[in-house]
């Protein structure tokens, strides 16, 4: 089954490309793809998902001008993403976990868009964003009527913990934001901190928390040592916090000796 999860996944991953190129050109996404370069539409055996991009070698068919590795590298996380939520909560057999999964994959969908978006721009995609948000509420709502008999505390109701663990996290990045004078932190960040803690959930966004800077300590320090980076230069929040969410959903899942861990941060 998984196998179903990838493909679709790396044909969702080209779509994700798109919409991240269009956003930041301002073109409708009902065009068809064509070349940034010389503006030739891309022919159909052209647009396969990863396969394409080794094919050609990485250049245009028409003009020749190099392909960036964003589309095979988004393509195939995309791909590996869709197929671990299809191997660890996806059951066809039963059906209340068609809800959940669908969730997922649009909820992954959306942040992969910022994640990418925010890397090449410094720039979070508030439109996107707030689709996030309005997608999470809707499915907590329908999971919530759903469960609501079965719920021991507010806490219990998947859309209290979310708003709960949104305005944590939001809240956080927001004093950052405003006492750094942005410096630290941009209001874009405290924006997705909300959106991260409404998709995880209360006490999961302090795991997402502590991963992203984990993660971006890393990152940042690879960067400093192979000068990529100065300890002045401003580098993207959003991936690091993005990634913490997605090891979150997953890792519990990966490595069920993990889930006892998460729940002492709570």
């Amino acid at each position: 089954m998984w196998i179903i999860f990838l493909i679709f996944g790396l044909i969702i991953g080209s779509f994700l490309n798109a919409v991240v190129y269009r956003l930041n050109v301002v073109e409708s996404l009902l065009e068809r793809s064509h070349c940034p370069h010389c503006k030739k539409q891309v022919r159909w055996f052209d647009n396969v998902p990863v396969l394409s991009f080794i094919l050609l070698s990485a250049r245009c068919r028409d003009c020749g001008e190099k392909i960036s590795w964003q589309y095979p590298v988004v393509e195939a996380s995309t791909g590996v993403l869709f197929a671990l939520v299809g191997s660890y909560f996806f059951d066809a057999l039963d059906f209340s976990t068609w809800p959940l999964v669908a969730f997922y994959l649009i909820i992954f969908a959306i942040l992969l868009i910022i994640f990418v978006y925010d890397f090449k721009y410094m720039e979070i995609p508030m439109l996107i964003l707030w689709l996030g948000v309005g997608v999470s509420l809707v499915y907590f709502v329908f999971t919530d009527w759903q469960n609501f008999a079965l719920a021991s505390s507010i806490f219990d109701l998947k859309i209290a913990a979310g708003i709960l663990g949104g305005l944590v996290a939001g809240g956080f990045f927001a004093a950052l934001a405003g006492y750094s004078k942005e410096t630290w932190m941009g209001w874009g960040d405290a924006y997705l901190g909300f959106l991260a803690g409404l998709v995880v959930g209360w006490p999961n966004i302090l795991g997402a928390l502590l991963l992203s800077f984990v993660i971006g300590a890393f990152v940042s320090v690879l960067l400093i040592a192979f000068g990529s980076k100065s300890l002045k230069s401003q580098v993207p929040f959003a991936p690091f916090l993005i990634s913490g969410v997605f090891l979150v959903i997953l890792l519990p899942q990966i490595f069920p000796q993990l889930q006892s861990y998460f729940l002492l941060l709570g």
